[in-house]
């Protein structure tokens, strides 16, 4: 009997009880779509249209309510008054439908961006005619300079300085490096949005490289801030940006996202603290439905009309500006601002050493802002004119922030194993789930296996952590593997 029939005929290998790579990560808490109060609607009806967890949906429309009530109202927290801009991050695997349910509630800006544009032109047509004027009437006054240099003063003031040109009509950020969103607010309107699904490409990408992540992350954190963001540039000089706001939603798959929480720059300036993170269930395998309700279409629609709405307000700008917003107050209801105080109280306790969040105190000392900034979100959606947050909408946003903050602590735990760690487990689970052979091979993996390890050193690095913890057993000689033969091979634990 030749050793490969010898192995059929065994019983499944057993053998040593390999070694748990990772401790389990327990299921996140079911997302508090009650708590989503006006925006709970649809939320839901992007769930039912995309079937996408409620979660993503419910991010996209938070983030897409504050870019669009962000430049109207800064919110009373426990610390002063705070913008109203919220930074979301979305984790979720390829095939998740995140971008499809993004993509619907993002629409009415592109929307209100395509009219900017077409109002820009007529504009810069006007400016450019303007300009010419002004040019000739600059030149023919400098003329007298030498002869009567107090008259061509004199009349130089009285022309004034040359046309502005017209603000640039964007409102959502393509390019999402600071440099690129600096130059936008330089030149275009204060109130901005930051929405990507190609998260990875932000993560790795110019924004977050070595050379700039100190001072994206740096930057970013002050937009989110409210506070004042400097730009130095060699032969430019220094220009200081004020009175401006930015909304985000970052989209992720797990793999980038756990990169970004392990980089000790974006945890340690309290860049991530920032976000709210949500890393939802999957229900991809469980969306079988083929119809929806078709008052999910009209509630959607409904939602994009507000926010058109709102974003064709006049902006409120500061007197003798054209792009520096000056937000009003929006107070907290006393019993509102108690309910914040108690929160607050309540996370502050358990930040002590040894208690349940203090592992992650940069987000939880900023749970009470964060539960702030929603109510401020949910109480202007409801009514821009809205005069004070309400305990209803305060409470709405401590479940909210308290939500955020679980799978905050979800994530930072995940975050903290290894790289190898990870693809080892990646690869482990592969092997059991989706690989139907009992043997297994580098040349398998790299192949046929997670696209994480199609690359023989990973592929490599993560067999020999199998193998140390004894889910994978080598054998002396080699085998047929996937129909070919491999002079090195791997039993796994528990197949035959």
């Amino acid at each position: 009997m030749s050793a490969r029939e010898a192995f059929k005929s065994a019983q499944p290998f057993v053998g040593v009880e390999p070694t748990p790579l990772i401790r389990e990560i327990q299921p996140g808490d079911p997302f508090p779509v009650s708590a989503l109060g006006p925006l709970q609607a649809v939320a839901e009806a992007i769930h039912d249209k995309v079937q996408a967890p409620v979660a993503i949906g419910a991010q996209s429309a938070l983030t897409v309510a504050s870019l669009a009530v962000q430049a109207f109202a800064d919110v009373e927290t426990l610390a002063g008054y705070s913008p109203v801009s919220l930074f979301g991050l979305t984790v979720a695997k390829s095939g998740e439908r995140k971008s499809s349910s993004d993509r619907l509630l993002i629409e009415p800006i592109h929307g209100f961006q395509k009219g900017l544009a077409e109002k820009y032109r007529d504009e810069l047509t006007d400016y450019k005619i303007d300009l010419s004027i002004w040019e000739t009437r600059h030149r023919d006054i400098l003329k007298t300079a030498k002869s009567d240099a107090d008259g061509t003063r004199a009349d130089l003031l009285a022309l004034g300085p040359e046309p502005a040109t017209p603000l640039l009509p964007v409102m959502l950020a393509g390019d999402p490096t600071l440099e690129g969103l600096l130059k936008l607010y330089a030149s275009g309107r204060p109130s901005l949005g930051l929405f990507t699904d190609e998260g990875g490409g932000f993560v790795g990408g110019h924004a977050m490289s070595k050379d700039h992540r100190l001072k994206s992350v740096s930057g970013l954190s002050k937009l989110w801030d409210g506070s004042g963001v400097d730009r130095v540039r060699a032969g430019d000089g220094a220009e200081a940006f004020y009175g401006i706001r930015l909304a985000c939603h970052v989209l992720l798959q797990p793999v980038a996202a756990m990169g970004l929480l392990a980089d000790p720059v974006a945890n340690g300036q309290g860049f991530l603290a920032r976000f709210l993170m949500s890393h939802p269930a999957s229900e991809i395998g469980f969306r079988l439905r083929t119809e929806y309700d078709s008052n999910s279409d009209r509630i959607v629609e409904q939602f994009g009309k507000r926010i058109t709405t709102y974003l064709e307000r006049d902006l409120p700008l500061d007197a003798n500006t054209r792009n520096r917003l000056e937000p009003r107050h929006l107070p907290l209801l006393p019993a509102a601002r108690a309910l914040l105080q108690a929160y607050a109280l309540k996370i502050e306790r358990l930040q002590a050493p040894g208690e349940s969040l203090s592992t992650v105190t940069a987000f939880a000392s900023k749970s009470a802002e964060q539960a702030a900034r929603i109510a401020g979100v949910l109480t202007l959606f409801d009514s821009l004119d809205a005069q004070h947050v309400g305990c209803d909408r305060m409470a709405n946003g401590i479940d909210l922030a308290q939500y955020y903050l679980s799978e905050a602590q979800r994530l930072a735990d995940a975050a903290i194993i290894p790289l190898e760690i990870q693809q080892a487990e990646t690869l482990r689970l592969w092997l059991l789930e989706r690989w139907t052979e009992p043997l297994i091979s580098i040349r398998a993996i790299v192949r046929l296996g997670p696209n994480t390890l199609r690359d023989a050193k990973k592929a490599k690095a993560a067999v020999g952590l199998l193998q140390q913890n004894d889910w994978l057993v080598k054998l002396d000689d080699g085998d047929f593997v996937d129909g070919v033969k491999s002079r090195t091979v791997w039993r796994i634990h528990g197949k035959r």
